[in-house]
């Protein structure tokens, strides 16, 4: 993205103004019309003019709420008319929502010198983490983000640099919310069902993946579902290996909250660091092996949407009527 026109310039900052927080607004700000404005600032920047605003707007809320601000101020200083508005849209760019975003921005890059946590399931302790001067920032294709505390930062080579396939970053980012939405919809679903009904044998002798061990029921499934974050995320750390822990409802779905959110900034933070193809060798392995990134992610993300749909299955064999976990529905709504 060429910055050394004034126009563009003059553009961009009618886009980002505290008082154009519509296109008609920004257009006007611009001295032109709606059509050329949106033409000829898409053309520059590769974004919509709406489209910046709102991800600016939600970066500069990430980092206000990392900062003690509440989710009702950043809300409305993002512009929203409602926080459930807000939240829905933080929920769709980050993959968690803003009330987490405190606990676990900052917390993406370990201080190398520093000792991995001792339990894998638990935030990392602040002082053990050090803070992502960019963890707020979201996939762009002209690398210009929210720079605190009120300014703008522009990636060098308008962020190809770090983001050099932006489509190919906004479909793994689906994919990655995406999972954690529909695994959070199972997790409520199986509410539903008695203790007796989650752990009853569906399919007998089921096994997914032979280090897993026998899948053969809803609890087992969806424990597996939320063990396979904690089991690579502890790998990436250094720490040990998560214990199969209990598979009660109430535990795994705090489990599952706790890992959600620390697995959607570890793969922004591999992106921004262009580390797809760094290797992991895990040394807990018997022998050790050795792990790329890119396979890793892609791994939990397979075998995270088989998983969902046997859920699904035996769900539906103890009589609940669940949805198909479409991508396109879960879009829809979120939208």
């Amino acid at each position: 993205m060429t910055f050394g026109r004034d126009r563009l310039r003059e553009l961009l900052d009618a886009v980002l103004d505290e008082n154009n927080a519509t296109l008609e607004r920004m257009a006007q700000h611009a001295y032109a019309s709606q059509w050329h404005f949106s033409r000829t600032f898409a053309v520059g920047t590769g974004e919509s003019p709406v489209a910046l605003r709102r991800r600016v707007m939600l970066e500069r809320a990430a980092w206000q709420l990392r900062h003690g601000s509440s989710v009702t101020d950043a809300a409305f200083a993002a512009g929203y008319d409602s926080v459930e508005g807000f939240a829905r849209a933080f929920v769709r760019a980050y993959g968690y929502p803003p009330s987490e975003a405190a606990r676990v921005l900052g917390t993406g890059r370990r201080d190398p010198g520093a000792p991995a946590p001792v339990d894998p399931g638990a935030p990392a302790p602040v002082d053990h983490w050090a803070p992502a001067p960019v963890d707020h920032w979201l996939p762009a294709p002209n690398g210009v983000h929210f720079h605190p505390p009120t300014n703008l930062w522009v990636e060098e080579d308008g962020g190809r640099s770090t983001a050099p396939d932006y489509p190919a970053a906004e479909v793994l980012a689906q994919m990655v919310q995406h999972d954690l939405a529909d695994t959070r919809y199972l997790l409520a679903r199986a509410t539903e069902l008695d203790d007796d009904e989650r752990d009853r044998i569906r399919f007998p002798g089921l096994v997914v993946l032979e280090w897993d061990g026998p899948e053969e029921s809803v609890s087992r499934v969806l424990g597996n579902l939320v063990r396979a974050k904690e089991m690579w995320l502890a790998a990436m750390a250094g720490a040990d290996h998560p214990e199969d822990s209990d598979n009660g409802i109430d535990s795994l779905t705090v489990r599952f909250e706790d890992v959600a959110p620390r697995w959607v900034e570890t793969i922004r933070d591999i992106h921004r660091r262009g580390a797809w193809g760094d290797v992991l060798i895990d040394a807990l392995c018997d022998p050790p092996e050795s792990f790329v990134l890119g396979g890793v992610v892609a791994h939990v993300l397979t075998f995270a949407a088989h998983r969902r749909q046997l859920a699904r299955h035996m769900m539906r064999a103890v009589g609940l009527d669940v949805d198909h976990g479409d991508p396109l529905d879960w879009n829809r709504s979120s939208s």
